[in-house]
């Protein structure tokens, strides 16, 4: 077995509530090989030049943006949908990131749902970005009753393998909640598996975002199939260290969720 040259980067997310200069911080202290930007309420999020200065302070390269399309960003950089989308390229190009993170749009996003499929096409066309759709998750007030598949709110679906985007991407938190088999889900996707949260989930209604191993996905065994499948894209840490008690307490998650990813993502040797 042999290591790989794809990049273990850490979300901005994952640090929450400390800011996004903290999270550049994290992850040159501790080895990552790159940010993912989550542009949200931290105002340093949403600036071009502060979170480019950033990465260049810190030597680390950003190597995604996650466009504001969660319910308590709706407003961060306005309310018009595709306008956070093209502000989102205009960041991936200024600060050299090849992805942008994207979710599909909510059920009452009607205007911008009925085009999301062709529009995100033309976006990647017009601006040679990757959006790379992000799996969600049906929502469900309990997991108690398994029969239980919750409310559809995302259209045209929650499975953006069931589409026909060309960049996708899988969180395994997401996918803890659908209750879907993560390493079918990559299958289905094949080459237009761009960009990985990697995270895990107990399988409840919550979206736990857990340190990867610590849940029910077999985080380490998707990570062994993706990298035998040949993926090419950004392994990107993006867990919930809100109740950290401390700094101490969030570094150690941070470390080993790192190490997780290096240990588990291994391509295998041309003789082995």
């Amino acid at each position: 077995m042999t290591s790989t040259s794809v990049s273990i980067a850490l979300s901005t997310a994952s640090v929450y509530p400390e800011s996004t200069a903290h999270a550049f911080a994290y992850g040159s202290k501790l080895g990552y090989d790159g940010i993912e930007v989550m542009v949200g309420i931290d105002a340093l999020s949403q600036q071009v030049s502060a979170v480019k200065q950033l990465s260049n302070h810190h030597e680390l390269p950003i190597v995604a943006v996650h466009s504001p399309c969660l319910l308590f960003t709706q407003r961060v950089w306005g309310t018009e949908p595709w306008g956070k989308l093209q502000r989102s390229a205009d960041m991936a190009l200024e600060v050299g990131a090849e992805v942008v993170v994207v979710h599909p749009p909510f059920r009452w996003q009607r205007e911008y749902a009925a085009t999301f499929v062709e529009g995100i096409a033309s976006l990647e066309q017009e601006t040679g970005i990757a959006f790379a759709v992000e799996n969600m998750y049906p929502w469900r007030a309990s997991s108690r009753r398994r029969a239980d598949r919750g409310v559809e709110m995302y259209v045209p679906g929650w499975d953006p393998s069931e589409e026909s985007y060309a960049n996708q991407t899988i969180d395994l938190s997401h996918a803890a909640i659908a209750r879907s088999d993560v390493v079918e889900m990559a299958q289905r996707m094949g080459s237009r598996l761009r960009h990985v949260h990697l995270t895990d989930g107990s399988g409840s209604a919550k979206d736990e975002h857990l340190v990867p191993g610590r849940g029910a996905m077999d985080a380490a065994g998707f990570l062994h199939h993706v990298a035998a499948a040949g993926f090419g894209g950004h392994i990107v840490l993006e867990i919930n260290t809100r109740k950290s008690a401390n700094r101490e307490e969030r570094e150690r998650d941070l470390v080993e969720s790192l190490e997780f990813a290096r240990e588990h993502f291994v391509v295998p040797s041309a003789h082995g």
